[in-house]
């Protein structure tokens, strides 16, 4: 089925706990991502079986797996807890995909675990396919993440506010180290832990640093670098994590932990749809400097090994941590140009990008529809634009000054158009639709909403008649009132 190798259950044993999964009564296979089997070397059909059922539900462990609960700790809206850890979730293992790139199977929803702290273990239906669609809309949008394998309903009832049918995901990433890993050894002073991490995690994402001198400050850049590009692309498409505390950003870059995440439509910087999070810690305006405190706190955990003397580590460490901002801000601004169809970097880029922003907060302006409808003007056709606005003129003022800045770099427009109708997309998960499809599922064992979604979401750019409900903002009411919940 799979072929494991499992390194991080053999370099890092103090890191987890061998565990089984909860056996589940009635097993049956949702949906199965074939293209990504593929990728992991196994044959979907094989998959498809009972046998995968068996296996994607927790009921099988495969030949091969040394499934395991991993511990890691976490400042949770800037509380910090010392020990958190997969408390509904086990690695199954690791393979080396048909790319020669390692990657993690895990279930989520598996059961309790010794770090369950008090849950069930167990998901609903709804989360299970909402981290689905999103991660896989994700991928197809071209951000870091991880995805989602298979859903399998487990024929049980799990209890939340109200009776609800029960699903396991199976996630594959990159790893499922974060920084919450490193925080949980050197909480506990165990800075042999932690260096024996730390090399694991540079063989594993950093290769090229392998016995360098330098190589744990080089991973604390690389760390910071990948979190740099992966929030700017957040950032450019308006989605919102939600949760973004640091047991839920990898050191791989890669986006993890689908619960209370949402993508904007009216534009507003200080957006907020998770019901945890009261205090706005993490709207989508606040998502780089979160991402930079979270890498402060990687930071504190390295510090033993990036120099002898404390305050020269502290000086290394503060010199990438302050860094950050301007990483940040290249790969921030370089998709705003790619988004406003500019190939060159010129003085007046940023005001233009911030102006037009600005413009749309002011204007409520669907975001996704307003950079989409942006690409139809520099084709010539500016009025699907201008009907999102109420106050035209300013629109048309921004317009002369961005179809000026177009002229100087001196480019056929047509081919403007067509490029940055590839970089913004039409089809993003829509909070409505979303709700649409799981309501389906969850109330009527409905995939039918589903499955349509979902194959909408992995043509994010086109843009035909198949596609034109998908591309609907959600009525005001709704988008007013929505709230998303972590789905434990």
């Amino acid at each position: 089925m799979f072929s494991f190798d499992n390194r991080f259950a053999r370099e890092l044993p103090a890191a987890g706990v061998a565990w089984q999964p909860a056996q589940v009564p009635a097993p049956r296979l949702l949906r199965l991502n074939d293209a990504l089997a593929r990728e992991l070397g196994a044959d979907p059909a094989v998959l498809r079986g009972p046998e995968g059922a068996q296996v994607f539900s927790g009921n099988r462990v495969p030949e091969g797996a040394q499934p395991l609960a991993q511990a890691y700790a976490g400042h949770q809206f800037g509380g910090f807890s010392p020990q958190l850890g997969d408390g509904r979730a086990l690695l199954l293992g690791e393979v080396v995909d048909v790319h020669g790139r390692r990657r993690d199977i895990a279930l989520k929803g598996s059961g309790r675990t010794p770090f369950s702290r008090g849950g069930d273990g167990k998901a609903a239906l709804g989360p299970v396919l909402r981290e689905y669609l999103v991660a896989e809309a994700m991928h197809a949008l071209g951000v870091p993440t991880t995805r989602a394998l298979a859903a399998v309903a487990t024929g049980e009832v799990v209890q939340r506010d109200r009776a609800l049918p029960g699903a396991v995901l199976t996630r594959v990433a990159a790893s499922h180290i974060r920084v919450g890993t490193f925080q949980f050894f050197a909480v506990r002073g165990q800075h042999d832990q932690v260096r024996a991490l730390a090399e694991h995690v540079i063989s594993r994402h950093d290769p090229d640093l392998a016995g360098r001198d330098d190589r744990f400050l080089g991973l604390l850049q690389g760390v910071a670098r990948r979190q740099a590009a992966l929030v700017a692309q957040w950032m450019n498409l308006g989605f919102i994590h939600g949760v973004m505390n640091t047991d839920n950003m990898t050191l791989s870059g890669e986006t993890i932990d689908y619960g209370p995440c949402a993508f904007m439509e009216a534009f507003d910087p200080e957006a907020v749809f998770s019901s945890i999070d009261h205090g706005g810690r993490y709207a989508w305006r606040n998502q780089p400097l979160i991402a930079r405190w979270n890498l402060a706190r990687l930071a504190e955990t390295l510090l033993p090994l990036l120099a002898d003397e404390p305050d020269e580590a502290v000086r290394l460490a503060t010199e990438v941590i302050d860094a950050f901002p301007a990483w940040y801000d290249d790969a921030w601004r370089s998709g705003q140009r790619a988004k406003l169809g500019l190939t060159t970097a010129q003085p007046g880029d940023a005001a233009l990008a911030d102006d037009w922003l600005a413009l749309l907060h002011t204007q409520a302006v669907d975001v996704t529809l307003a950079w989409r409808r942006l690409a139809d003007t520099a084709a010539g056709q500016p009025e699907p634009l201008r009907d999102l606005f109420v106050d035209r003129a300013a629109l048309d003022a921004w317009l002369a000054r961005w179809r000026e800045r177009l002229a100087a770099d001196g480019r056929d427009p047509v081919t403007v158009a067509v490029e940055m109708r590839c970089v913004n997309p039409f089809v993003i998960p829509r909070n409505h639709r979303v709700e649409e499809a799981l309501a389906a599922a969850v109330d009527h064992d409905d995939l039918g909403p589903f499955d349509r979604l979902l194959a909408a979401l992995l043509r994010p750019f086109d843009e035909d008649a198949d596609l034109q409900r998908y591309g609907e903002p959600a009525p005001q009411d709704l988008t007013a009132g929505y709230r998303t919940f972590c789905g434990t």
